[in-house]
């Protein structure tokens, strides 16, 4: 399984391994040629996110079972989606989706989407952190904040979305100062709408803010209308080799 290496704050070593994490494709049934191309040997994968249903779903999907048992004998981590609805998400309901994303995907970890940034809500992000460790030994945890959330955040999970948006948005960014105080490993970027021609400058911008786990696509919203996540990007072979082989670094 690939691996982040970690490095000091604020540097570029060459040590760093930027890896791509795949917030989610369209489902194995509708996308099946895009989930095989995930379980191709060699693919620099960080972590893939498995959302049946907005969540594990109601029972056991076959399509995503095997889905899933390809890219777990490929050595990829699988994580299955939370939806902590910004912090209105009932525990129980929360740890009802964890277990069946363990019981019937055999998940590696959980990414907690649409999760609070606040500093108000991190007593609760913390406990439903802690269960999730309690119920999976070695669960490998990213909160999906999409953007900074308060430091404290940092302390409770392996690692942090903190951006997820247009390339309209993130080519003019800035990072949060905290974040210098740990490496690039913590912490993921999604971008959305990066045109190809600006592909090597949006990974520059990752590097720059110390984001070591990015995913880039020419997919777009449609202003709110569609998901930009569910289709690979048109450049997917060219992302691909360009992190692979370490141009990005």
């Amino acid at each position: 399984m690939p691996h982040l290496t970690s490095t000091t704050a604020g540097t570029t070593s060459t040590g760093l391994r930027t890896a791509l994490g795949i917030p989610g494709y369209a489902h194995p049934l509708v996308a099946p040629a895009q989930w095989a191309e995930l379980a191709r040997p060699g693919t620099p994968l960080d972590w893939v996110v498995l959302n049946v249903a907005g969540g594990p779903g109601s029972r056991p999907d076959p399509h995503c079972l095997e889905a899933a048992g390809r890219l777990r004998g490929a050595g990829v981590r699988v994580l299955g989606q939370l939806d902590l609805t910004h912090g209105a998400r009932d525990f129980g309901d929360l740890l009802s989706d964890a277990h069946r994303h363990l019981d019937w995907y055999r998940v590696d970890g959980f990414l907690l989407d649409r999760c609070p940034t606040d500093r108000t809500a991190l007593p609760e992000v913390r406990r439903a952190v802690t269960t999730l460790r309690a119920i999976s030994d070695g669960a490998h945890i990213v909160l999906g904040h999409g953007s900074h959330p308060y430091l404290g955040y940092a302390e409770h999970a392996d690692q942090l979305v903190t951006f997820s948006g247009a390339w309209s948005d993130y080519r003019w960014s800035q990072v949060a100062e905290w974040t210098a105080d740990y490496p690039p490993d913590r912490f993921c970027h999604f971008v959305h709408s990066v045109p190809r021609g600006h592909l090597e400058e949006a990974l520059r911008i990752a590097r720059w803010q110390g984001a070591a786990t990015i995913y880039f696509t020419d997919r777009t919203d449609r202003r709110g209308r569609a998901d930009p996540w569910e289709t690979m990007p048109g450049y997917w072979d060219e992302i691909v080799s360009r992190i692979g082989t370490g141009v990005s670094e």
